[in-house]
């Protein structure tokens, strides 16, 4: 005991009898969770897209010492009540690996519909890149945070009735945790027709998936386990898995999705036209 007394500052209280025999149990107490450490470390891996969080730094740096341009222009598009802070925040990260300013960020957090949405983004095009064909935008890639990629692919969709027809013309769509199929959150609470809308099953998302054969862009949703959200299920349109990532441990799934290094070095690599980390076939949600 003079050692753990020394150490504990000399209190009297851990010289009687009872603290002799309470203070070797600390250790006992912490044999369950030394024994839970191992467990949760064995996060989920995926075949298809089995880059660590550590390769993806340094896949980044490798990039930041070569920056290449983008092969057409870059549309930016965040999510819902996002008070324009992924869009910025997706620029500032790509400035760092790619040479181009051609970059478009849209904001359509605010939104009253996905016809507004759809306008939105549609009229920041042709402001940034104008078009002289009456039907479709100036050809881009886009990258959508959670809502924003269901706003993409509504963009790109044919109108419905009632709507300008002008369209979004997309030729690589790049989504993260993504309500392509629904929403989890939305099946708990409606608030906003957006929640009414992005309920699985919704006359909406039903409408939206009847297109999807046409489409003639490439279409990489992206997503994080245990997403609360939106639900990893949801995050890719119906009879597509989403290149998927495990959740790290004590982190937020949803959010963590827009700043996760596999992710975002994944869509830098195909922007760069380099090899990627995810393949096909795309493995299936474990």
């Amino acid at each position: 005991m003079p050692e753990l007394a020394f150490r504990t500052g000399h209190f009297p209280s851990l010289r009687t009898p009872v603290a002799r025999i309470l203070l070797p149990m600390h250790r006992l107490l912490l044999l369950p969770l030394i024994l839970f450490l191992p467990a949760c470390t064995a996060l989920p891996s995926n075949p298809s897209f089995s880059v660590t969080t550590s390769d993806a730094e340094r896949a980044l740096d490798e990039m930041r010492e070569s920056r290449k341009p983008l092969r057409r222009p870059l549309v930016i598009i965040g999510g819902f009540m996002d008070p324009n802070l992924s869009p910025p925040f997706f620029r500032w990260r790509l400035d760092r690996v790619i040479n181009d300013d051609r970059m478009v960020l849209v904001a359509p957090g605010f939104c009253r519909s996905f016809a507004e949405c759809r306008k939105l983004v549609i009229d920041a095009v042709d402001h940034a890149f104008p078009s002289n064909d009456p039907n479709f935008t100036t050809e881009v890639d886009v990258i959508g945070a959670s809502l924003g990629g269901l706003v993409a692919r509504y963009a790109a969709a044919p109108a419905a009735v009632g709507e300008p027809p002008r369209r979004l013309k997309v030729a690589r769509l790049f989504t993260i945790a993504s309500p392509h199929a629904g929403a989890s959150l939305a099946i708990r609470m409606g608030l906003t027709q957006f929640h009414f809308d992005i309920r699985p099953g919704s006359a909406f998302l039903n409408a939206l998936a009847r297109h999807d054969s046409q489409a003639g862009y490439e279409l990489h949703p992206y997503t994080r386990l245990n997403d609360d959200i939106v639900g990893e299920r949801f995050a890719a349109p119906p009879g597509q898995t989403p290149h998927w990532v495990a959740n790290p441990h004590f982190q937020l799934s949803h959010a963590g999705a827009m700043a996760d290094s596999r992710i975002f070095s994944d869509i830098a690599r195909r922007l760069r036209d380099e090899t990627p980390f995810t393949s096909t076939p795309r493995a299936p949600l474990p």
